[in-house]
């Protein structure tokens, strides 16, 4: 299992191919992000919140966990903002098969769920971030910047 990635605490070696995105940067470059959430509905929403910034591009969007690793493959994203109750494969698990093939994405889970098993859970396979949807308004927006300058934002 991956240790924290390198692009949240710099403390491994960056893989090649990898970008670094410059903090002074944010939000000033365009960011790729893949919106994984199985509720047509939120996930609008979220959409709608990211939209307020012409930078944060969302490139797709999927609904289950199979299709979220798909198209991680796919697009290779800056960001992929990840539910983890999901259909077919759950979030955890379609973060681990991303996190295998593609280290450069930085993974922030957005959940109901934020039970301290599940953010240890998402600490250990690599993950930037964790954001409660009850907070998404007040937080999401904070917890990109955040993880796009290259820390962690475990925001429960």
């Amino acid at each position: 299992m991956p240790s924290i990635c390198y692009l949240c605490t710099g403390t491994q070696a960056r893989p090649q191919g990898a970008r670094q995105i410059d903090a002074s940067q944010i939000f000033r470059t365009p960011v790729t992000i893949l919106l994984v959430e199985d509720f047509a509905p939120y996930r609008a929403y979220v959409s709608s919140l990211l939209a307020r910034h012409s930078q944060l591009n969302v490139v797709d969007e999927a609904s289950q966990g199979l299709e979220a690793v798909e198209k991680a493959r796919k697009w290779k994203p800056d960001l992929i903002l990840m539910d983890i109750g999901l259909p077919l494969l759950n979030g955890i698990e379609a973060a681990r098969r991303i996190r295998e093939e593609n280290s450069h994405s930085r993974i922030v889970f957005l959940s109901q769920d934020s039970s301290p098993e599940f953010v240890a859970e998402a600490i250990k396979l690599g993950a930037c971030g964790y954001v409660s949807k009850s907070d998404a308004e007040n937080d999401l927006l904070t917890a990109i910047e955040t993880v796009l300058a290259g820390k962690q934002s475990f925001r429960q």
